[in-house]
């Protein structure tokens, strides 16, 4: 029988180790690479990360299987038996240019149930953490349920680029939603954009392109805390593919999929 409370108790000593290693390493150069585009990097230090994670998986649980982003863990067709889905460092471009707001994210799942979510916020030693069925924390404190608010009173979370120049949903759609709302935010990492949503700093989060490791353990949050994700077409995540993704409190999720999103549907 799998023991759930040494899984989460060894994952979360792994990623404060991961996370002091990752401040030292600041004292020292990047080697700093491209991926995709111009603009989606990768250094050393999130590939240093991601193998440290995979060491200590496969040697202490080697049964359990990993979704990595830097592409050193399993090729996954599925989500069978145990998985690790792992970002070593979301917010890259953030890590390189500003030296915060970035996070180490895993999502520990059984097949294909989120298990174990862990969002550390490494400049700041924020470990949002969530166990399924226990609840969800910010440190030792836990996460109150998410509480209505009126659209108006929104602040959500959408890169200007999905507003002003978008293949997936019209602009025209988007603008009077940003118009409407309290405010909106872009702060680099999606792993802590979800997480902010848990926290209800902010009420929504809209993106076109996330893969499995930048939601995976923002949505195990979400799960504790009673926060609605899909996609912005208003299907389920599988966590083996890119999504586009609506996230956020159901009363705020519900306003703006049927209001914006689909209101021509």
């Amino acid at each position: 029988m799998t023991n759930w409370t040494e899984i989460d108790e060894i994952a979360k000593q792994w990623v404060k180790e991961a996370g002091a290693r990752i401040r030292q390493s600041m004292q020292e150069s990047l080697t700093i690479e491209t991926k995709s585009n111009p603009n989606d990097l990768v250094t050393n230090i999130d590939k240093e990360t991601e193998r440290f994670f995979i060491d200590r998986i496969q040697g202490t649980f080697p049964g359990h299987r990993i979704l990595g982003e830097e592409g050193q863990g399993d090729k996954l067709r599925s989500l069978d038996g145990i998985v690790w889905i792992i970002d070593p460092i979301d917010g890259t471009m953030n890590f390189v240019h500003q030296k915060r707001h970035f996070a180490i994210s895993i999502g520990i799942f059984e097949d294909g149930k989120g298990k174990i979510g862990l969002i550390y916020d490494v400049m700041q030693d924020e470990l949002y953490h969530a166990f399924s069925g226990k609840g969800a924390y910010l440190n030792d404190t836990p996460l109150a349920p998410l509480k209505e608010a009126s659209i108006e009173e929104a602040i959500i979370a959408i890169n200007a680029t999905w507003v002003t120049e978008n293949r997936r949903i019209d602009p025209s759609i988007l603008a009077p939603l940003v118009k409407r709302v309290r405010g909106t935010r872009s702060y680099g990492s999606a792993a802590l954009e979800l997480a902010s949503v848990a926290t209800g700093r902010i009420d929504a989060y809209i993106t076109m392109r996330l893969a499995p490791w930048d939601y995976a353990a923002g949505c195990v949050l979400l799960n504790e805390v009673g926060g609605i994700y899909t996609t912005t077409d208003g299907e389920p995540f599988t966590f083996l593919e890119n999504h586009s993704v609506l996230a956020g409190n159901p009363a705020i999720h519900k306003i703006i999929f049927g209001d914006y999103l689909h209101a021509d549907r």
